[in-house]
């Protein structure tokens, strides 16, 4: 697409493709929230989106993609990857920035449907965009939080490199809930797999760059 050229980006890994949602790639990321993203009695998200009625989740998660690209500004940026496996659409990956040039940080935030959890991907994804960040972008610093009941989400920071930045108490259903905050800088990222970035450079003016 000559006039939004963010749709001809791809990261590619061993197993995984990562592109900007195509309208067939959010008819199948709704599909992959109706099945299940987490057990019933845990909420990994702040905001618990995940809890809506059957009838309207579907709806919500393809009118929440289609916000963030509208909302798309190079001072304020939020790349909502879909992520694509065995040709698949699996989960979503998102990498966001505000003020990039200046901060060179971005906030990184993802989720698997969870029948394809617990085989690496979540590791595999979420790799791709922090080199997509390092390596293409320049960023200094990524940072990243989950809640201290979600093991799996901090066992990926850790093998990614990610180190401790604080705790914050966030309220989630009615309940307490204690978020650890995570940050790791370029120097300090763990590469575990190859990643290739494919159609950047047309790119780099919506990024601020």
């Amino acid at each position: 697409m000559r006039h939004w050229p963010l749709l001809n980006l791809r990261l590619i890994t061993p197993r995984l493709e990562l592109r900007l949602p195509s309208l067939d790639d959010l008819d199948e990321l709704a599909d992959r929230a109706l099945e299940g993203v987490h057990h019933p009695d845990l909420m990994p998200f702040g905001v618990p989106w995940t809890d809506a009625p059957a009838a309207e989740l579907p709806g919500n998660v393809i009118r929440f993609q289609l916000g963030i690209i509208s909302q798309w500004r190079p001072e304020r940026w939020c790349c909502n990857f879909v992520v694509v496996h065995q040709g698949r659409v699996v989960g979503t990956q998102e990498v966001s920035a505000a003020d990039f040039p200046v901060t060179r940080e971005v906030h990184t935030g993802s989720w698997l449907g969870r029948a394809h959890q617990g085989n690496g991907l979540g590791t595999e994804m979420r790799a791709a965009v922090l080199h997509l960040a390092f390596a293409g972008l320049g960023a200094q610093t990524a940072v990243s939080s989950a809640f201290l009941d979600n093991p799996a989400s901090l066992a990926v920071s850790a093998k990614l490199g990610y180190q401790p930045d604080g705790l914050s108490v966030h309220e989630v259903r009615g309940q307490r809930a204690v978020q650890q905050r995570l940050r790791v800088d370029r120097d300090g990222f763990t590469d575990p797999v190859p990643v290739e970035i494919h159609h950047l450079e047309p790119c780099l003016p919506h990024f601020g760059l």
